[in-house]
């Protein structure tokens, strides 16, 4: 978790909402790195958890990341956790809530339904912290 608050940090610095993300491998080596980069790219599927998957899955030459884990600074959207589901990851480890569009729990639980894949889930790891850099960044932007 350190490393994706790390990469969330530079997703700040680049005027990017601080979030950052890292798959890593059952050895616990990091394989893919991501942070959010909507803006910088307009591109609305640019999160940090859709970034690390890809970084990952072309190392890896894989689509399916079975045995690698995810961790995440702020809890995925329903698109990232549709990734996750996708390409077979699990642990899911993030750090802070996200009220208005998380899908691991804060407005509905995408792991908990009927998909071919569910992943053991842990939330809050270094939340405070996580959720004090999201805190600061968007109240500078007001």
């Amino acid at each position: 978790m350190r490393e994706a608050l790390a990469l969330a940090r530079e997703a700040a610095a680049a005027g990017e909402a601080p979030v950052g993300c890292v798959i890593f491998a059952p050895s616990g080596e990091i394989v893919g790195r991501g942070r959010n980069r909507r803006e910088e790219r307009r591109d609305a599927t640019a999160h940090a958890e859709v970034e690390a998957i890809r970084s990952a899955c072309a190392r890896l030459g894989a689509w399916n990341l079975s045995g690698c884990g995810i961790a995440v600074t702020l809890e995925p959207c329903p698109m990232c956790a549709g990734a996750i589901i996708n390409s077979r990851l699990s642990p899911v480890i993030y750090g802070a809530k996200e009220p208005n569009s998380g899908s691991v729990g804060s407005v509905i639980n995408l792991f908990e339904e009927r998909y071919g894949h569910r992943p053991a889930v842990y939330g809050g790891v270094l939340g405070e912290e996580c959720a004090a850099l999201l805190s600061e960044f968007f109240r500078a932007l007001r």
